[in-house]
């Protein structure tokens, strides 16, 4: 090894050693680095564009294209990049060592600082891939007899459903399904819906936080319901931590799965998955019968994708520098701002909540009279570089539009104007 790569080297086991004992969102990652990933990030003080550009300039995107389907999949900082990319040197040029010390990250800073991020603690949290693994794991660890009911919404994600769908299958037990409208009117309605299916079967109720349509649900209020019948509650939090603050505590649900690489910015693969810890008996995991609230890991065992995982603590210092309440209100104000400009267009029906306490602030969904939503999304990437997605649920042929703090309300209107002129 020269000298040069010895230095470079060393400067990064240095970062990995120092990231223990808690680097600060400054002195993190080399892998080249630039000066504005070292920089570290102020806070916004307003909501408009100009407030919010020093934040776009920290991520990679190709110039001339505008990502607004965040919702699918979430656009890392470079920072978070970096990191990644950090930790596979570091296990590349020396693998045990290298993987000694991101195990250590991930223990001292990772788990940590996401417990305190969501208001959990340690010991109720398990990383895991994605919230499909999230949900998978909390769905079939959950103790269920043939014949015990689990209550659904037509407004979960595939996700959400096929784990149910597999225990109907193997275990004999009966999933029903409730009617949510697309939108709906309240939570109120929602918990309405929701409580009258119960039955003296029902076993667990298995919902949304935010759904793929944009809508938010009343997680509390379900929650509380839930407990009074003496039902399980099992959300699905993908499209809502990032969105807007989720303290799990609050929540009062037993289980919550999210993915991590959509509005929390992290990199792809990362999720976690919180098992309440008065919940811990009726949860378990498939893998095995140690992981208690001393060991708390629900998911497999084995090597895990360590430099991703210990980069989410790069990921939390970004959001944390920004401030999950300033990232809502930006992310409300854009997608506030595409709804005005959607209400102009002839032909234009918004499905998504009216009000915030029902409406996700960052994910927009529409239908456009004579537009067909699936050609739609290589409409508006071929023409101007946008990237949206469909939303084929619940009978509806709609366009989902989910900006993030990223966005800008030029890059809206260009949307705007190509969606004014489209046509089936």
């Amino acid at each position: 090894m020269d000298d040069v790569s010895r230095q470079g080297f060393l400067s990064r086991r240095g970062f990995l050693k120092a990231g223990a004992a808690g680097a600060t969102l400054a002195s993190l990652p080399a892998c080249g680095a630039t000066e504005l990933g070292r920089t570290p990030l102020a806070a916004p003080i307003g909501v408009d564009d100009s407030s919010w550009a020093h934040v776009r300039a920290r991520f990679m995107l190709e110039p001339g294209l505008a990502y607004m389907n965040n919702a699918s999949l979430g656009m890392p900082p470079t920072e978070v990049v970096k990191a990644v990319c950090d930790g596979y040197e570091a296990i590349s040029r020396e693998p045990l060592q290298g993987k000694n010390d991101l195990q250590v990250i991930i223990t001292n800073q990772v788990l940590p600082r996401l417990a305190a991020y969501f208001g959990a603690d340690v010991g109720e949290l398990s990383l895991t891939r994605n919230a499909t693994e999230g949900l998978h794991l909390q769905a079939m660890g959950l103790e269920l007899n043939p014949g015990d009911e689990v209550i659904i919404t037509t407004q979960e994600h595939p996700a959400g459903n096929m784990p149910w769908a597999l225990r109907k299958v193997r275990h004999g037990i009966k999933v029903t399904e409730v009617f949510i409208p697309s939108p709906f009117e309240s939570g109120e309605q929602v918990v309405a819906l929701m409580e009258a299916a119960i039955t003296s079967r029902t076993k667990a109720i298995s919902f949304c936080h935010a759904t793929r349509g944009g809508h938010l649900y009343p997680v509390r209020e379900l929650s509380q319901m839930a407990r009074r019948h003496g039902v399980m509650s099992l959300v699905d939090g993908a499209q809502a931590i990032g969105q807007i603050p989720v303290d799990l505590s609050d929540l009062e649900c037993d289980a919550y799965s999210a993915s991590l690489h959509k509005w929390i910015l992290g990199p792809a693969g990362t999720g976690f998955m919180y098992v309440r810890k008065g919940a811990r008996d009726q949860i378990k995991s498939s893998f095995s019968d140690q992981a208690l609230i001393d060991s708390p890991s629900l998911g497999p065992g084995g090597t895990a994708d360590f430099p991703v995982r210990a980069a989410l603590s790069t990921a939390i210092d970004f959001c944390n520098a920004l401030g999950a309440e300033k990232i809502e209100h930006r992310c409300r104000y854009l997608s506030d701002y595409l709804k005005v400009g959607l209400l102009g267009i002839d032909g234009v029906n918004i499905l998504s909540g009216s009000t915030p306490q029902i409406s996700c602030p960052g994910s927009t969904i529409f239908e456009k009279m004579d537009l067909d939503a699936i050609k739609a999304v290589s409409l508006f990437e071929e023409r101007i570089g946008t990237h949206i997605d469909e939303h084929q649920r619940d009978g509806h042929n709609a366009i989902r539009v989910s900006t993030h703090v990223y966005n800008t309300t030029a890059e809206i209107d260009r949307f705007l104007e190509v969606l004014s002129e489209a046509r089936a």
